[in-house]
């Protein structure tokens, strides 16, 4: 399962409107590379592939393919923002290693 907090919940449907994206949902991958091995991408998307992986959290479809899946599983997509706000950031129990900047992990 992948899961969104309220705040990222918010800040997806601010996006969805005012990029007139209606009928998109959130796609995150895993790719190699980042400071600590593996790094996150999320994107809007509105077609699914054969092996995607999908997931509805607080009314927000999320989807993900198998791999990426093996090491986001239980993740939430969290959104942060004012004075220190990172935008959207990944909280993975699964990581046993993260880099200072949030954008890469190890597991």
């Amino acid at each position: 399962m992948l899961f969104v907090s309220e705040t990222a919940k918010k800040k997806i449907a601010e996006i969805i409107s005012t990029e007139n994206k209606e009928g998109y949902f959130v796609r995150v991958t895993v790719n190699g590379g980042g400071c600590s091995g593996l790094s996150y991408k999320m994107d809007f998307d509105n077609k699914l592939n054969a092996d995607d992986q999908e997931f509805e959290d607080k009314g927000v479809k999320l989807v993900t393919d198998l791999r990426s899946f093996l090491y986001v599983c239980n993740t939430t997509l969290d959104f942060s923002d004012g004075l220190n706000g990172k935008g959207f950031e990944f909280i993975n129990p699964n990581a046993t290693r993260t880099c200072a900047c949030g954008e890469s992990f190890a597991v």
